[in-house]
């Protein structure tokens, strides 16, 4: 049987319309299974019942027509019970309902399977007999298999607006469909789907060799001459609408076409024998299969990146001219993977939101939408873009949900909640440059979290009381080489130049494991708990000497460093990780005498994100000047869940009581042992969470800068009282579903319901 179910399942892979498919699949398991009869029902949510989308027994006319209540009959039965139902005579169970339309007066024996999809189900599939009998367990063991491989189908189906209840319009206005992403950036936004024409692209480019070395090195170096003149324009458009620290997204661009990063590759492959554009299509996969591979989605998403300027690149290769495409006056962006260049291309006055179907809310897109004021969903996947080419979108950057072809209803309500936005965003903004506190004046300190070379994303302008985390990792992961002492200390400098004033975190190098570098690869079957962070740097002590050392040089002169380090497990390591602090302290120190500047001594902190540590908060209080808590990989720790594995990422929720219990453990060890605590995190950024940390006694909150404004204005909003009124509230609730029904209503009473819904 195995044999037959892949045979069954690969034939109907390879039909591209669902439809299709289905009569495919009932016609063909009809005969492999022999019965007389085998039918596929749908589940359509909107109005609350199944429809029979094929069958191969029943009658042709009803399909399509014929709809079972999600409560009715046999059908309805398994949709509830979510499990297979296998009756020997399907008329005499107190259930089965009579559907005249159907014809299944002849058939007694019943099988049916439910078809779930991540916990949700999404039909039915059935095979029916005449004779009275009860399948065997083989039978129906190969019908759960079949079903399994079958909801994937249909899920993706769904996804991208495929399933289709209704009859056919018959010329009339396209019939209003609901699509869900990932939020990226905050919002609502209305207008017609554009999507851009692109140049040239790498992946479909035919390699070639050539023997001329010379001219294809003349050839790609004029090139990156034309790119980094482009980059340069497109940076040079946005500078006036984005904080000035966001355009260091495209010094990135820059920094990758400098020799040392992509260019020194692309000219050992030249002279290797590939022509230009095939030699630059080798180093970016190269470069693309590496950031790919990793676990940390922040990381993953630089391969956009890289992505986007390989084609840049190739356009200029090939001479390709720009094909002019008309924009919608009011344009919603669409697109595979949205870049920061794609959005720097269009202005102000055209641009009302984006879509992209690849990506999540790190992306730099995603970056540059929430600092440039644009909603912007991700991750719409297996939805094809010429479902939203030309169509009236609605874009809820809140919820992720984008409405294609609405109706005027719809269209007229939104409007009103976009008014209804603008108003409250206006008070948010208005707000922004008071000080951080809350309502009966609780002094607290938001900072910022950051990550790629100059890349603080955001500006200070007294939102922020400095960086909570900065990430040094990238610098590493984009190079053939570990970076000198001198490079590392440079980017440093400029990094701690940016707010002299207000301390900057830096945490050592987190890199192996989930984040190999390409020179010193690592490969392991469960990364994540591998070896990475402090293990890894403590095993090469060569390589966090010189890393410490140059965030000691670039200190000088401005001692607001502090250091931090990621991954301890136990004390040992911190131990250990100070005593090499302390040695390069001395030579730096030393060195710096002699120039007759004086070093100070920096703060040194540990990361808590293994749920060991918790335990052993007595003993690291005394090693260590202050904590910091990483919240996502905290809570994917002690919930054992991957939080990037879509079968498992919706049991990812910093909202779990385990979670919130150890959080509320860790600051109230931390206050007693007088260690300050920051939290940094995507809890630190979102109204309820932020809420809870305070009412935990956290003061300092570290985020995404495009949150700072928002959690000031909620954080001002409440008193300390009401805090610990609803931290007393959620701390009885024994699932995160009712933790946030319970912040949805506690937000909604104080007047903060629209940062986390459309509206007001």
């Amino acid at each position: 049987m195995l044999t037959q179910l892949k045979r069954l399942v690969q034939e109907v892979n390879q039909i591209p319309v669902l439809d299709e498919a289905l009569t495919v699949l009932t016609t063909r398991l009809k005969e492999v299974m022999g019965v007389d009869c085998c039918s596929i029902y749908l589940a359509d949510y909107d109005n609350h019942v199944f429809v029979l989308k094929a069958t191969e027994g029943l009658a042709k006319e009803a399909i399509g027509t014929v709809t079972i209540g999600f409560s009715e009959g046999l059908i309805g039965l398994i949709g509830q019970r979510e499990e297979p139902i296998n009756i020997q005579d399907a008329q005499s169970h107190p259930r089965f309902k009579h559907y005249p339309e159907v014809k299944e007066e002849k058939y007694h024996a019943f099988l049916g399977t439910p078809i779930i999809h991540q916990r949700k189900v999404l039909g039915v599939l059935t095979l029916q007999q005449k004779r009275k009998r009860r399948f065997s367990e083989e039978e129906e063991a190969f019908l759960v298999t079949l079903t399994a491989q079958l909801a994937l189908e249909v899920a993706h189906a769904e996804a991208r607006g495929a399933l289709n209840f209704s009859e056919q319009n018959n010329g009339q206005k396209p019939q209003q469909k609901s699509l869900h992403g990932v939020p990226g950036s905050a919002g609502l936004a209305m207008g017609l789907g554009y999507v851009p024409y692109i140049k040239a692209s790498l992946q479909q480019h035919v390699m070639r060799r050539h023997s001329e070395h010379d001219a294809q090195l003349q050839r790609y170096r004029q090139a990156v001459k034309q790119t980094r003149e482009e980059v340069a324009e497109l940076s040079r458009r946005i500078e006036d609408t984005v904080p000035k620290d966001v355009l260091a997204i495209f010094q990135m661009y820059d920094q990758l076409l400098d020799s040392h990063s992509l260019g020194d590759e692309v000219e050992d492959q030249i002279r290797n024998g590939w022509d230009a554009p095939s030699a630059l299509k080798k180093v970016v996969e190269h470069y693309l299969l590496r950031f790919r591979r990793m676990d940390d989605p922040y990381m993953q998403e630089r391969a956009v990146d890289i992505e986007d300027l390989g084609n840049r690149i190739l356009a200029h290769l090939l001479s390709v001219r720009d094909q002019h495409q008309e924009v919608p006056e009011q344009a919603i962006l669409v697109a595979e993977e949205v870049s920061a260049s794609m959005l720097a291309e269009f202005s102000a006055n055209q641009l009302q939101g984006i879509i992209s179907m690849q990506g999540s809310n790190n992306s730099h897109a995603a970056i540059l939408a929430r600092a440039m004021g644009y909603p912007a969903v991700m991750g719409l996947t297996d939805v094809p873009l010429s479902l939203l080419r030309g169509k009236d979108l609605l874009l809820d950057g809140y919820s992720g949900e984008v409405v294609v072809s609405p109706s005027n209803a719809i269209r007229e309500e939104f409007a009103a909640l976009i008014d209804e936005e603008r108003e409250l965003y206006g008070q948010v903004q208005k707000d922004a440059e008071l000080p951080a506190e809350t309502q009966d004046g609780k002094s607290l300190e938001l900072l910022i979290n950051a990550g790629l070379s100059a890349e603080v994303e955001g500006s200070f302008g007294g939102l922020g009381e400095g960086v909570g985390l900065y990430r040094t990792e990238v610098p590493f992961m984009m190079r053939e080489r570990f970076p000198t002492e001198k490079e590392q200390c440079q980017l440093y400098r400029s990094i701690l130049e940016l707010c002299p004033d207000k301390p900057v975190t830096m945490r050592t190098l987190d890199v192996g494991g989930d984040k190999p570098l390409p020179y010193f690869p690592v490969k392991e079957e469960n990364p994540f708990l591998g070896w990475r962070g402090i293990r890894m740097t403590l095993d090469h002590p060569e390589i966090f000497l010189v890393q410490v050392r140059a965030m000691l040089r670039a200190s000088l002169g401005l001692d607001n460093l502090k250091i931090m380090l990621p991954m301890i497990t136990n004390i040992t390591e911190v131990a250990e990780a100070k005593r090499l602090i302390r040695q390069a302290y001395r030579e730096v120190a030393e060195e710096a005498k002699t120039d007759g500047q004086k070093l100070a001594k920096p703060q040194v902190g540990v990361m808590l994100e293994v749920p060991a540590v918790i335990y052993q908060l007595p003993q690291l209080a005394r090693m260590v000047d202050f904590f910091s808590i990483g919240s996502n990989d905290l809570t994917q720790y002690l919930l054992a869940v991957d939080r990037n594995n879509s079968r498992v990422s919706a049991l990812y929720d910093y909202y779990h009581p385990a979670v919130l219990a150890a959080l509320w453990d860790i600051i109230r060890q931390s206050n007693n042992a007088g260690v300050p605590v920051t939290l940094c995190g995507e809890m630190a950024g979102e109204p309820g969470g932020a809420i809870l940390l305070v009412a935990m006694g956290y003061r300092r909150l570290s985020m995404s800068s495009f949150n700072l404004a928002k959690i000031k204005w909620v954080l001002r909003s409440v008193t300390l009282t009401q805090a610990e009124a609803i931290l007393d509230d959620v701390i009885k609730l024994h699932h995160p579903r009712q933790v946030r029904e319970c912040m949805s209503e506690h937000l909604e009473r104080l007047g903060l319901g629209g940062l986390i819904r459309a509206g007001k």
